[in-house]
C-alpha cells in the first residue's frame, strides 16, 4: 500500500534536513514541495561548515544518492582540531597526526561548508521543487488537510506538513504544546571575512581547520571556511535574558568589543583580533534545548524534524546530522509497505526520533556543561584521549 499516493507533502523549511528528506521522498516517486522564507537561494550567506558523521548525515546522504557529489565538495583535513587554553597554549592538536580516518571509517567526519552541502541538495531536485520567498504565517486544518498561509499572501493546500523549520518552528505547535528550556548558556557569532588579512594571528592558529578554545569557564571556538573567511563562537554562562538585559547593539562592533574586554578579561589579547574588525555582524544566540524526555501522540498528517523536533545546544556536532538521519528515518517509515495508515507510519518515525534525542541530548547537554566549568578544558583533553602535557 502506497500511503504517499495522491498525496501532496508541504516540506516548511530549506536547511538540510528538509532538503535532504525532500530529494528521498521524490526517489520514491512523492510529490513534494519545499517552502523557504529566503528570497532565492543565493540571497542569505550561509553558516559555517558542518562535520557529518557516518551513522548520520553521511548515512542520508549515501542513501539519496549524493555520496560523489559531497566528495567532490567537503575540505579534507578541515575537521582536524586544535584544542587550546585562554593563551592560546596548545594542549592538543590534530595536525600532527596522520589523516584521522577514511569514508566508512566509524569515527570518520568530514567537514563541509553549509553553502556547497545546500547546493548539493538543491541540485539534486527536481526543478520548482523549492517554492522560495515562502514565510509560513499560518496554518489551518481543513478536512484532513492543511491550508498553509503565507505572508506574501500565497496559500496552498497540503495533505502532509512537515516542519523543518528550526529552532523557532511555527510548525511545532500544531504537533506539540512542549516548550524548550534554557540550557545556562548563550553564544555570540561572529564571521571575519580574509581572516589571513584581518586575524592574521587567530588565521596561523587555526590551519585552515579548527579551534576549541576554553578557560575561566568559558569557551571560544573557530572554525576555517572554504572561502578564506572564519567562523567564530563565544560561549559563556549568564542568565536568560542577557541579550536584552546587557543593552548591547550588536550591529555595533565597538560596543561588542568592550563587552568581550569585560567579560574576556583573562584572555590572551589575540582573542581580541575576533572582535576588532570593523562592520562585524554578531549574533547573540541563548542555548535552548527540549525536554530529553519530551512524547507525543503521533498526529496523521503533520510531524517535524531537525531543530523544530529536538532542538539543542551545538556542543556535540550532532544538529545537521540529527536532522538529516530525521530525514532519512521519515522517508523510509513514510514509504513502508508494511504501515497501513499515515499516523502508524509517523508514530515509528517519532519513536525512533525520540529515543535517539534522549540519548543524544543528554551528551550535548553534558558537553555544554562540562566545557563551560573550571574544569573544562582538562576535561575536552581527556574526552580527546589525550592528558594534559
Amino acid at each position: 500500500m502506497n500511503l504517499l499516493q495522491n498525496k501532496k507533502i508541504a516540506i516548511i523549511g530549506g536547511g538540510p534536513g528538509g532538503l535532504t528528506l525532500a530529494r528521498l521522498l521524490q526517489l520514491k516517486g512523492a510529490n513534494v514541495k519545499v517552502y523557504e522564507r529566503d528570497l532565492n537561494r543565493d540571497v542569505r550567506k550561509q553558516g559555517g561548515t558542518l562535520d557529518l558523521h557516518t551513522e548520520s548525515g553521511l548515512k542520508a546522504l549515501e542513501e539519496a544518492g549524493l555520496m560523489d557529489a559531497f566528495k567532490a565538495n567537503y575540505r579534507p583535513d578541515a575537521d582536524r582540531v586544535r584544542v587550546v587554553d585562554e593563551n592560546a597554549k596548545i594542549f592538543f592538536d590534530e595536525h600532527n597526526e596522520e589523516p584521522n580516518g577514511h569514508f566508512g571509517d566509524e569515527w570518520f567526519r568530514p567537514e563541509i561548508d553549509r553553502g556547497p552541502l545546500r547546493n548539493i541538495l538543491l541540485d539534486s531536485l527536481q526543478p520548482d521543487t523549492v517554492v522560495w520567498d515562502s514565510h509560513m504565517v499560518s496554518l489551518e486544518s481543513i478536512d484532513n488537510t492543511w491550508k498553509i498561509i503565507f505572508e506574501n499572501g500565497n496559500t496552498v493546500i497540503a495533505d502532509i506538513v512537515i516542519g523543518a523549520d528550526g529552532a523557532k518552528s511555527k510548525i511545532r505547535p500544531f504537533v506539540t504544546p512542549i516548550k524548550p528550556f534554557y540550557s545556562g548558556v548563550t553564544v555570540l557569532e561572529g564571521n571575519i571575512y580574509d581572516s589571513e588579512k584581518n586575524a592574521p594571528k587567530i588565521h596561523d592558529l587555526l590551519q585552515g581547520g579548527k579551534i576549541m578554545g576554553l578557560g575561566d569557564s568559558k569557551t571560544i571556538s573557530v572554525s576555517a571556511k572554504g572561502d578564506g573567511s572564519l567562523d567564530f563562537y563565544t560561549g559563556w554562562k549568564v542568565d536568560t535574558n542577557w541579550v536584552t538585559d546587557s543593552g548591547i547593539d550588536f550591529k555595533n562592533s565597538n560596543q561588542v568589543l568592550e563587552w568581550f574586554k569585560k567579560e574576556y578579561s583573562n584572555w590572551d589579547s589575540i582573542w581580541l583580533e575576533l572582535f576588532e574588525v570593523e562592520n562585524t555582524i554578531f549574533i547573540p544566540r541563548p542555548q535552548y534545548c527540549m525536554p530529553l524526555d519530551q512524547k507525543w501522540e503521533a498526529k496523521t498528517n503533520i510531524t517535524l524534524i531537525g531543530d523544530a523536533a529536538h532542538w539543542m545546544p551545538p556542543y556535540a556536532g550532532e544538529g545537521v546530522n540529527m536532522a538529516m538521519l530525521d530525514a532519512l528515518q521519515l522517508s523510509e517509515s513514510l514509504t513502508n509497505e508494511k504501515f497501513t495508515d499515515l499516523k502508524s507510519a509517523i508514530a515509528h518515525y517519532e519513536k525512533q526520533m525520540f529515543a535517539r534525542f534522549a540519548e543524544i541530548g543528554k551528551e550535548t547537554l553534558d558537553n555544554t556543561e562540562f566545557m563551560h566549568s573550571p574544569d573544562g578544558l582538562k576535561k575536552l583533553i581527556e574526552m580527546f584521549g589525550q592528558g594534559p602535557n
